[in-house]
C-alpha cells in the first residue's frame, strides 16, 4: 500500500525537512532534495508507521469490543428472582 499525503501536508513536510536541514545539521538542501527524501522516507518507513498505528487502534477497538458485554448485559430470567429476594426480606 503507498502512502499518500495531500498536496498541503506534502508541501509542509517537505518544508518540515528543509528547516530541519538548516536548523540542525546547519545544511541547506533545496526543495527536490527534501521532496525525493520525503518519498523515501514514506516508501521505506510509512508502512511501518502506518501497520503500527492500525494495531494500536485494533488494540483499542478490542478493548471496547471485550467491554460491551459488561455494559450492556442483562441478567437472564429475573422475573421470579425479585419476587424471591422480596420474600427473603420479609422474613
Amino acid at each position: 500500500m503507498t502512502i499518500e499525503l495531500t498536496q498541503e501536508d506534502r508541501q509542509q513536510a517537505i518544508a518540515s525537512i528543509e528547516r530541519y536541514f538548516r536548523e540542525e545539521r546547519d545544511e541547506k538542501i533545496g526543495n527536490l532534495t527534501a521532496g525525493a527524501m520525503l518519498g523515501f522516507f514514506l516508501e521505506e518507513i510509512g508502512p511501518s508507521i502506518y501497520n503500527r498505528g492500525v494495531l494500536d487502534a485494533q488494540e483499542k477497538i478490542q478493548a471496547r469490543v471485550a467491554e460491551v458485554d459488561f455494559e450492556v448485559h442483562e441478567a437472564e430470567f429475573g422475573y421470579w428472582k425479585k419476587f424471591e429476594r422480596a420474600a427473603k426480606g420479609k422474613r
